[in-house]
């Protein structure tokens, strides 16, 4: 058995399933790790699902059964993103001791290789002008909110295991966006939420926002190119929210929203989280996505782009493909409107 082997978990979230999307293009095969309730969001000749739960290691044996080691890359993807404060039990369950799990599978098995997908929020911020560049050691204790410390431990877990023989590598994406999205991703719900006239106001601030396909070829690169226990942000660059949905509304139309600033957007939080408790719709400004659009995002994609041919493409295009999505799978009015 010499042709190659890729196991994805999370493979029917917004980044596990472009990852496999984009492997159609290669001679693999590949096994897609989706949770116990799931059914595949794709179905590809070349890709086999399993059941399991990262936090549980007894249901991932048969992902790593029967299959040559040396031939085999893991990517590791399946993870809660969170825009509360706090750790939940189930924040932690699934991206610590999930990702605990799965690279000491990954080192029990002898891959020969595994990506492990972290999260620029890893990274602390130091001030407000410092260029934020790839660390060696992370700790929860130098990054704010539940999300971001739950991936520092991860990190560090992942890392912990490389002199042991783990093969390891970490990505760092920033805020994902783009086409594909199944699983309820933040930003795509941001530009479907304006587009449908369903969000109330813009805010003041912005973050560095980067294509799902950027970041999905970041990690095959990554896994083919990168060196072992080190760490590669996969970014962009900072884009204004305001930005963002301006390109929504000169590819598919919208109305003018009122932009407010971050302190004012801050006294409507109690509201906008009640008034989607009420709906049973996620708040998509919370009191730390509120902060994390003011926080230091200035990521420097340079060690990405130099050693593994990183190139994120301009986000108007990544908008333009997300609304097609949107309509090609009925998410949105067939009739396009655009309001001047």
């Amino acid at each position: 058995m010499n042709q190659k082997l890729y196991l994805i978990t999370g493979a029917n979230g917004h980044l596990g399933n472009t990852i496999i999307r984009l492997l159609q293009q290669e001679n693999c095969q590949i096994r897609g790790l989706i949770l116990p309730n799931e059914t595949p969001s794709n179905q590809f000749d070349n890709t086999t699902y399993f059941h399991g739960d990262v936090s549980k290691k007894e249901t991932l044996l048969p992902l790593f059964e029967d299959m040559n080691p040396e031939q085999t890359v893991l990517i590791h993807t399946a993870g809660i993103i969170d825009i509360s404060e706090e750790v939940s039990p189930a924040l932690y369950n699934v991206n610590v001791t999930g990702t605990k799990n799965i690279a000491e599978l990954a080192l029990q098995y002898k891959l020969k290789r595994m990506v492990y997908v972290s999260s620029v929020h890893a990274i602390p911020e130091g001030g407000t002008l410092k260029v934020l560049k790839e660390i060696s050691h992370f700790s929860k204790d130098n990054v704010v909110g539940g999300y971001a410390k739950t991936k520092a431990e991860a990190t560090q877990a992942v890392l912990d295991l490389v002199p042991k023989g783990l093969p390891a590598i970490v990505v760092h994406p920033s805020g994902i966006l783009g086409p594909y999205d199944n699983s309820g991703n933040h930003l795509v719900q941001l530009v479907h939420d304006y587009i449908l006239g369903k969000l109330p106001a813009c805010v003041h601030g912005g973050y560095d926002f980067v294509d799902v396909r950027d970041v999905a070829q970041g990690c095959l690169l990554a896994a083919q190119k990168g060196t072992v226990g080190e760490c590669y942000i996969l970014s962009n660059r900072h884009y204004e929210i305001k930005d963002l949905l301006k390109m929504a509304q000169k590819i598919y139309g919208g109305k003018h929203l009122p932009i407010l600033p971050i302190w004012m957007a801050k006294l409507f939080v109690p509201l906008i989280e009640w008034v989607a408790k009420q709906k049973k719709r996620r708040p998509l400004y919370t009191k730390y996505s509120l902060y994390t659009l003011k926080s230091n995002d200035k990521f420097s994609h340079d060690k990405a782009t130099s050693e593994l041919g990183y190139r994120p493409r301009d986000l108007f295009q990544t908008i333009s493909d997300t609304i097609s999505w949107m309509k090609q799978n009925g998410q949105l009015k067939k009739k396009k409107h655009v309001t001047a």
